[in-house]
């Protein structure tokens, strides 16, 4: 199923994320699944790219300063029952953030099952930007979020 993502740069300190999640508590948003990670791995991982396979559009310099800066703060993946109702909060809040279109999954929860997705996708010719995934328990569904280079085309899968 295709939904929307929100991402987001927060402040990588102790008590943000309770802050941000206190905010949607308060107006009865569920989080579905989030995904968060410190955005200097996200620019030294650019950083990496741009060295091996790609021009670069900044200097070393500039790019360690970027990583440096980016330490403080943190790169968050989520989605939400009330994406309407969560931008508002994020605006309101005065977060900066964006959306993006992503395909949320149900997976049986059993060795191979992100193997056949991941495999049927790359055969087809489609890129997967990232995934990130859940489960509570052994007997219970996965739920997956993939965010591929072709929406549509990735969607026709996942039916």
């Amino acid at each position: 199923m295709v939904r929307t993502e929100l991402s987001l740069f927060m402040k990588n300190i102790p008590g943000e994320l309770g802050k941000l999640t206190s905010l949607f508590a308060d107006q009865d948003i569920n989080i579905d699944a989030i995904s968060i990670q410190d955005a200097s791995n996200y620019v030294q991982e650019l950083f990496k790219a741009r060295g091996k396979a790609l021009p670069r559009i900044a200097s070393a310099s500039s790019y360690n300063s970027m990583r440096k800066d980016s330490s403080q703060y943190a790169l968050i993946h989520l989605l939400v029952d009330k994406i309407d109702m969560a931008a508002d909060i994020l605006t309101s809040n005065d977060y900066i953030f964006d959306t993006m279109p992503v395909i949320a999954v149900k997976l049986k929860n059993r060795p191979g099952a992100l193997a056949e997705i991941t495999t049927t996708l790359g055969n087809e010719g489609i890129n997967i930007h990232y995934i990130y995934g859940t489960v509570s328990s052994p007997d219970d569904d996965c739920l997956f979020i993939f965010c591929p280079e072709d929406i549509e085309l990735a969607s026709a899968f996942f039916k």
